[in-house]
């Protein structure tokens, strides 16, 4: 087996802009203590995803760019690479992104939302391209929340490309009447959880799916082994860390490298 140890921070949406980084710097050190290689986080957590009621300020680059450089210093200190669900500002345009932080603190990219859900149209723009991305032994991809629910080629293209993993940055709350499952791919909710079952055992790949923590929350965070089957799940609502350590060596991108592309 080649393992490598990574942890999704399942913790609550932060309160204001300022807290994001604070939360973010807070998750890094407990991953290293946890002795991950590399922690994910949910979409748009810096500074906090906009839309669905939520308060956030205007964009602001200088803003980010202070942000950046604080969780850089924590990256670097602890020893963790990242994947920092975050927004940035491209030629006066607003994207969803993640950004990618070596372990040493060096930037590695972006991987911008190039999918966007209907209902971000007046919130973001669209990015452009994919990418996958590369920390020791592991290399990875990222889509981000519907990208990855509804778009199985944003998947299917990072394993093709060498990912072992795919991590899929979301945001996901509880909506009025909605149902709140008590276990993961629970048959009465919605196809969210199932979808990440499938993205993993149809690419034969890894799936780490992170939410932030919430009452009542529809999905969660999970990670999905390449066969399909289900590894680690946080508990609905719980905030925390939730570590896993994967088997690089079972991830072979199999179907995906069988697939006959139209």
């Amino acid at each position: 087996m080649n393992t490598f140890r990574i942890a999704l921070a399942n913790i609550r949406f932060p309160a204001t802009p300022e807290e994001s980084i604070t939360l973010t710097e807070q998750a890094i050190a407990q991953a290293s203590i946890e002795g991950a290689g590399l922690i994910c986080f949910p979409e748009c957590f810096v500074p906090g995803y906009r839309g669905l009621g939520k308060s956030v300020p205007p964009p602001d680059p200088k803003f980010l760019e202070r942000a950046w450089s604080a969780i850089r210093a924590a990256a670097a200190q602890a020893n963790v690479a990242v994947v920092l669900g975050t927004e940035r500002v491209v030629d006066g345009a607003l994207l969803a992104t993640a950004l990618v932080i070596n372990r040493d603190g060096t930037f590695a990219g972006f991987q911008d939302k190039v999918q966007l859900d209907p209902s971000e149209d007046g919130l973001y723009s669209p990015g452009t391209g994919r990418r996958v991305f590369q920390t020791g032994s592991l290399t990875f991809g990222v889509a981000i929340c519907h990208e990855g629910w509804r778009y199985p080629e944003t998947v299917r293209w990072a394993v093709r490309h060498g990912a072992q993993i795919v991590f899929h940055p979301h945001f996901h709350e509880a909506e009025p009447g909605g149902y709140v499952p008590s276990s993961f791919a629970d048959p009465a909710n919605s196809f969210h959880e199932k979808a990440a079952l499938c993205r993993a055992a149809e690419n034969t790949c890894y799936f780490a799916t992170v939410n932030c923590a919430s009452a009542r929350s529809p999905t969660t965070s999970a990670v999905v082994r390449p066969d399909g089957t289900l590894l680690i799940y946080q508990p609905y609502g719980e905030e925390g860390l939730l570590v896993a350590d994967i088997d690089i060596s079972s991830a072979t991108g199999l179907l995906a490298s069988r697939c006959k592309c139209v």
